[in-house]
Order: structure tokens, then sequence, then C-alpha cells
């Protein structure tokens, strides 16, 4: 019971770094998709260099060289803030591919639909496009979030007081090495599997959408 209710007073800690850097990536993706669909071959080729970076290096490697690389000599920082940069980051390489997904997924004849009838870009991506792409990512974000909150157990390496930091600290002081992990997995799952649920929910709400 002590090592349940200790893990579970982490939990705020683990929902606010997978949240926030959720919600960090959500924004940053934003302009990295466009670049992604930009007319200039040079925007394209970087957009798509960076996103590779982010989505190539390991989130424990990113969160380290956050960290301890960038935190020790540029900017001093603590490790939350880090830690929600970090993953926010990661999140935002994994965002603007889902988002270019959805966007490839609305037809071409709506981008033509919308320049014929004088649209500015500016409505056409918020009253055309915008809302068709978004319907179609809805899903892959979801499942994004619940990998993100399952990645965010990495943070315990740099300090964070998330939920494997406390499992960890638990384990070593009471000797007992798997009840606490046994514990944390359970805790896990009961975080998840609502964010599961609301992903298949999601995917098959949108899916009966499309074909009607």
């Amino acid at each position: 019971m002590d090592h349940f209710l200790k893990i579970l007073s982490a939990v705020p800690v683990t929902l606010l770094v997978t949240f926030a850097a959720f919600a960090l990536g959500a924004v940053i993706a934003l302009p990295l998709a466009g670049g992604r669909r930009s007319r200039f071959a040079i925007v394209r080729l970087v957009t798509k260099g960076v996103i590779d970076i982010l989505r190539g290096v390991p989130p424990v490697v990113f969160v380290f060289i956050l960290f301890f690389g960038v935190g020790s000599d540029l900017i001093r920082w603590e490790p939350l803030p880090a830690a929600i940069v970090g993953l926010g980051l990661i999140s935002a390489g994994h965002l603007a591919e889902i988002y270019r997904g959805g966007l490839m997924a609305v037809h071409q004849g709506q981008f033509e639909a919308s320049a014929a009838l004088g649209l500015t870009s500016t409505t056409t991506f918020s009253r055309v496009i915008g809302p068709q792409a978004f319907r179609v990512a809805i899903p892959g974000m979801v499942t994004w979030l619940i990998s993100l909150l399952k990645d965010s157990s990495i943070v315990s390496t740099i300090g964070v007081a998330e939920i494997m930091f406390v499992t960890s600290q638990g384990a070593r002081s009471s000797g007992e090495g798997l009840l606490p992990f046994v514990i944390a997995g359970a805790v896990y799952i009961a975080l998840g599997t609502p964010l599961a649920a609301l992903s298949r929910w999601l995917e098959k709400k949108l899916s009966f959408g499309r074909r009607a």
C-alpha cells in the first residue's frame, strides 16, 4: 500500500510532463508541417532534415543533450522544464508528420476550389483544408499521446520526480525489486487505457463520417 500511495503521488508530474510536452509539440509541428509542403525546395529540405533529426534521435539521448549539454553551459534550467522541452521537440517531429499525412488526405480539388473562389490562404486553411486535415490527424495524435505517456518515464534519468523516479527509489530503499515496478506498470495501464479507448472511439467515429 505504501508503494502504491508513493507512486500515485507522482502521477500528476507524469501527466504534467506528458500533456505539456504534447501541447508544445503540437504548436511547433504546425510550421514544420507547413515547411514540408512549401513551394521552395530548400525550405522543404531543411524542414525534412529537422524532422528527421527530431524523430531519429532516441528520446533519452535528446533529453540528456538538452539537460547536460545545453543546461550546463548555455542555459541553466531545472529538470522539469528541460524534460518538457526535450519531449516537446521530439513530439513536434512526430506530430509534424501526422499533420502532413492529414493534409495529404485532403483532395487536391479542395485546394483548387478554394483558389477558384478567391479565398485567402488563411481562410482556405482555417475554413476548408484545416478542419478536414485535422479530422484525419486526430486518431494519430491520440496514438502519439499514448506513446508519449510511456516515453515520459525516461525523464526520471535527469531527476524529474515522476512515476519511474519514485518507483526506482522505492525499490532501492525497500529492497523489493519487483513489487514497485509491477504497481508502476499497473498505474501506466490505468492511465493509458482511457486514451486508448478514446483513440478507438475517434477512429470508429471519424471513419463512419468519411463513409457517410
